[in-house]
């Protein structure tokens, strides 16, 4: 066929792929209806929809696009799985993540095999440590080999290289042993056989040296010093044509200086590509002159670079990931370009992300969204413009449209523009409404407009729900995030606050009828909030949160980079005890809902322990779910159903929606 006719069919295919996709996701808003007029009515949902695990997360496609690997709900829990995408699913392979493990990620290794990186909280020397370990999984006769599983060491996960080329032999830097005076303490970097779990040295390790770096072809460019005692860091490269590794940047990392790190090693050269903050004031890509630490030349800094998209086979830079909510996705690379904006043409009302593409980027995973939609995955081929739908990514769900969310700003009692994303109920007047403000976790992270199932659920009961930014948040730039310096419980909870005053004055929140409700660090500003403001919030729910800010901070989980991580969350506050809610109970006035997994590995399930022996000692009002196999995330449907319960009668009882 011809290129014109081709160009024509595709055209057509287009079309009827808008049609349909216009039909499933647009908006139904009745026509005369204005924004803020009621959504139609309908009877809630039930607790058990939002329960639902989604479908597949970590969703790869295979180097030749044929199937796709992921963590898939099966009876209500996760397994990893590797099904085709087409044809009889029959021999889909599926297994069990190890117990008091949870999966970091999942990557291809050819088409035959899969890489799943698995990290857990284990007993060393008398304290619990993060432990991160490897395991493959053979497409063609399900064998699972456990990789580096015998190493001593704490870390045996870091890839920084694997083929395309149909090769099973990776990359890998691993450490032998927990002790620092022994050699195996500094990684080394294999050469792992995925397939059947040998390897052999091919960089021994060095003193001060826990993290390497490959090019795309498979050479060792660089290694990353790091001292705990002077939190200092050296980068040390390899020139394209060069077999020493040589000092080419230092940083003082406790005076927040940067290592000039490279991400994309351009072939055939000593540049590479870079994330550092430029003129602009947030992040950007720049091309550097790794020989000299000369910039060469911009790549990208009209939007805060959230993430890059590397090719597949890391060849190339083909675009990144930016902060700006019209357009988050821009792409070096034309044809990627052309396909996005074609599919976002198919369904202009919903956010478009490729999650996965073949090695010849001809076929993809394509995930359509809207905030009050869990979404839809599709199969997508550019060649004959087939965009078949794979699954709804809720089912109980579908196509349903839940409640509107829209981002509004407002300000801090400083001054401070704070942005945030406001979920409206459906069915109900906007003004006067119960309400729950939602602090995210991290701190340092940030909330989007996009599904949350969380925010959802509690809409569907009918509640407003703000979900504020605060300061210190990621997203907005260097100068946003310094500014939660010396502000943890201060400014920053102040931010909180502040995002209720708002809406109470725009009229959406009913002041007597507010409640508080967040996980990790959200879970700390929730019991923080009914302490520094004992007469302001109706209730509080905790999710998994921190209660003795000075006991999560000091517990890294034997990581190297103590001192520093320490350092970073000394400069949230001059006084952890002072700003943590166990040693505050004495202050709480409200209702207060613990929410624990026990098998989290992120925050520990004593936090929540000890709040409720406080409370209870202090003769507060206190609840606690402790959830004995939920982790850190509920990736568990009965784990998630235990949770939405326990939220809905707990607001139920102390802050009825009607």
């Amino acid at each position: 066929m011809g290129s014109t006719s081709g160009s024509g069919f595709r055209a057509a295919a287009y079309a009827i792929i808008a049609a349909a996709l216009l039909l499933i996701l647009s908006p139904q808003i009745a026509a005369g209806s204005t924004e803020n007029a009621p959504a139609a009515a309908r009877a809630p949902l039930p607790t058990e929809a939002f329960a639902a695990l989604p479908f597949v997360e970590k969703a790869t496609l295979s180097p030749d696009g044929t199937h796709i690997a992921g963590l898939f709900a099966v009876n209500g829990g996760q397994m990893i799985t590797i099904l085709p995408v087409a044809g009889d699913r029959a021999n889909m392979l599926r297994f069990a993540v190890p117990d008091l493990t949870e999966v970091a990620w999942i990557r291809w290794v050819g088409n035959d095999h899969i890489l799943v990186g698995v990290y857990a909280l284990a007993p060393v020397e008398g304290s619990d440590w993060y432990v991160s370990r490897l395991l493959s999984v053979n497409r063609t006769t399900g064998k699972i080999t456990y990789l580096m599983w015998d190493s001593g060491g704490q870390d045996a996960a870091s890839v920084i290289w694997a083929p395309t080329d149909g090769r099973t032999e990776i990359l890998v830097a691993a450490q032998d042993s927990i002790y620092t005076n022994y050699p195996g303490f500094w990684p080394s970097v294999y050469r792992l056989n995925v397939a059947n779990g040998r390897r052999v040295v091919v960089e021994k390790g060095r003193t001060d040296v826990f993290d390497w770096g490959a090019d795309s072809q498979g050479r060792v460019r660089m290694a990353i010093s790091y001292n705990d005692l002077t939190v200092h860091s050296r980068l040390l490269y390899r020139a394209e044509k060069n077999d020493v590794l040589r000092t080419i940047d230092t940083a003082n990392l406790g005076a927040d200086e940067d290592l000039t790190v490279p991400f994309y090693f351009v072939p055939g050269s000593d540049n590479g590509y870079v994330l550092k903050a430029g003129d602009a004031g947030h992040r950007g890509v720049f091309e550097v002159d790794l020989s000299t630490g000369k910039t060469l030349r911009t790549i990208f800094d009209r939007e805060a670079v959230d993430d890059v998209i590397l090719a597949p086979d890391d060849s190339s830079l083909l675009g990144v990931r930016t902060t700006s909510d019209d357009a988050p996705f821009h792409w070096f690379d034309a044809q990627l370009k052309a396909y996005q904006e074609k599919l976002q043409q198919a369904a202009p009302d919903t956010d478009v992300e490729i999650l996965s593409m073949s090695a010849d980027r001809k076929k993809m995973l394509v995930r359509f969204g809207t905030p009050d939609n869990p979404g839809l995955l599709y199969y997508f081929d550019p060649d004959n413009g087939n965009l078949a739908k794979l699954a709804e990514m809720n089912s109980r769900i579908g196509t349903k449209r839940l409640a509107r969310s829209r981002y509004v700003q407002y300000k801090a009692r400083d001054g401070l523009e704070i942005e945030g994303v406001l979920t409206m109920p459906r069915g109900k007047a906007g003004t006067n409404l119960p309400f729950i403000v939602m602090p995210h976790g991290g701190p340092w992270a940030h909330d989007t407009l996009t599904y949350d199932y969380w925010v959802q659920f509690l809409a569907e009961r009918g509640y407003a729900v703000l979900q504020p930014n605060f300061r210190g948040s990621t997203g907005y730039g260097d100068a946003f995030e310094k500014a939660g310096e010396g502000q943890m419980g201060l400014a920053m909870q102040d931010d909180v606050t502040d995002g209720v005053l708002w809406a109470v004055k725009e009229g959406i929140a009913d002041p007597k009828r507010v409640c508080i409700v967040g996980a990790s660090y959200g879970g700390y500003a929730a019991m923080w909030g009914i302490a520094k403001d004992p007469d302001f919030y109706r209730c509080a729910i905790s999710i998994n949160g921190v209660s003795n800010v000075r006991k999560e901070v000091n517990d890294f989980g034997g990581k190297l980079r103590t001192r520093l991580y320490r350092g970073q969350w000394q400069r949230m506050s001059a006084d952890f005890r002072g700003i943590s809610p166990v040693y505050a109970v004495d202050k709480i006035k409200t209702p207060l809902l613990l929410i624990h997994g026990k098998k989290d590995v992120t925050v520990d399930h004593a936090q929540s322990a000890r709040m409720h022996s406080a409370m209870t000692s202090a003769g507060k009002q206190v609840e606690f779910v402790s959830v004995p196999l939920a982790d850190h995330y509920f990736t568990r449907e009965a784990d998630r159903l235990t949770l939405l319960r326990a939220m809905e009668d707990f607001l139920a009882k102390h802050n009825p929606a009607d």
